[in-house]
């Protein structure tokens, strides 16, 4: 039997990581090419020119806003013409999918700048690729992980507390997901059996979250760096991209992937509608009522959604809820690494079953208060 897990080269995080970014840059190449999205490019340039220090000669581009086929060929030739031996993406999640998607169509390496901790797109060997109006494509799954992640948490303090949260939604998923894939035999992103590092891994993220997760929210808030705040970026980052990646995927990213057929939630983070698809998973693999309650209890402390409402379908019928279930139950997808019974209808049911809960714990909490 063969287990196989990946991993990024080199892993940075700290208070003011972004002034080691040229002498980690220089391990790559002379030349790099930097995707900037829009807060990295109106705010963060003369921390990145600072940091650089005179190592890397580095050109940029702004980040048109949706990885999509269209913008990574747009950039890949911008990229290309700059004679870059590397290339970089300093911002959110897409942006830097988008950098990782360049870097592989140029066959180039990749270092990885995150402004915030909301996915754990950074350390993965993966670009989640988008149409041009925001609806999910495909993964394009990619040879290499990057050969750099280079944290800032000066840097994510700085950012709104909803993009920490989102990615505390987005790791929560990890370990219900990768439990699933080991007790089902379901491959992880390389296509064959994660090895026990990967669910130990997946099993300290959500560990962490628990315990860390309120604390690291607060110290945000006040845009402060504390250790509750480094332990949930890295879980929100590091962790959930090993968990992930080597562990596997099952039903919360699929029905997350069905959630983004409904224009109605496209103003909503990825990590917050994964949230609703692991409390949707809890609900389809039969998880134990003790444990659905602390999973609800943890996302409510620290303001994930927990009904449609939260993520605009408040008004949803099941006609609508159907498309986002057949979307999420698409053959090739990850809903079938579930080990329980699993179809579109049942999808329906669980999504149902926890806008009901999360309905009925609001009131509850709104009567108790």
């Amino acid at each position: 039997m063969l287990t196989t897990a990946i991993f990024p080269g080199r892993y940075v995080q700290g208070e003011g990581a972004l002034a080691v970014l040229g002498e980690e840059l220089a391990r790559l190449g002379a030349r790099g090419f930097a995707v900037l999205d829009p807060f990295a490019a109106d705010t963060l340039k003369p921390e990145i020119e600072a940091g650089l220090a005179g190592k890397v000669v580095l050109a940029s581009e702004r980040f048109g806003g949706e990885c999509s086929d269209e913008e990574i060929a747009r950039l890949a030739e911008t990229a290309k013409g700059s004679g870059a031996e590397v290339i970089a993406g300093i911002g959110g999640g897409k942006a830097l999918d988008t950098a990782k998607a360049v870097a592989h169509s140029l066959g180039k390496p990749v270092a990885i700048v995150p402004t915030i901790a909301s996915t754990d797109a950074p350390t993965s060997a993966l670009s989640v690729i988008y149409t041009p109006d925001g609806a999910f494509k495909r993964y394009l799954i990619l040879p290499h992980n990057p050969a750099l992640v280079l944290v800032d948490t000066g840097v994510i303090a700085r950012a709104p507390v909803r993009f920490l949260v989102a990615g505390m939604g987005d790791a929560l998923s990890t370990w219900f997901e990768a439990e699933d894939c080991r007790i089902k035999r379901g491959a992880n992103m390389t296509g064959r059996l994660g090895p026990m590092t990967a669910y130990a891994l997946a099993r300290l993220c959500y560990d962490t979250l628990l315990q860390f997760g309120v604390l690291a929210k607060a110290a945000c808030a006040q845009q402060v760096v504390t250790p509750a705040l480094e332990h949930i970026v890295e879980a929100n980052t590091l962790l959930s991209g090993l968990g992930f990646e080597s562990g596997g995927l099952a039903a919360a990213h699929a029905i997350h992937n069905g959630l983004t057929v409904l224009h109605e939630t496209h103003a909503y983070w990825h990590g917050e509608k994964v949230a609703i698809g692991t409390l949707a998973l809890l609900m389809l693999a039969d998880r134990p009522p003790a444990l659905i309650e602390e999973v609800f209890g943890f996302c409510e402390s620290v303001g994930l959604p927990t009904t449609l409402a939260a993520i605009g379908l408040g008004g949803a019928d099941d006609a609508a809820l159907m498309r986002v279930a057949e979307r999420a139950c698409a053959e090739g997808e990850t809903i079938w690494n579930e080990p329980h019974l699993v179809n579109p209808r049942r999808v329906v049911a669980a999504l149902r079953a926890v806008d009901a809960e999360g309905a009925r714990r609001a009131k509850a909490l709104k009567l108790a208060a």
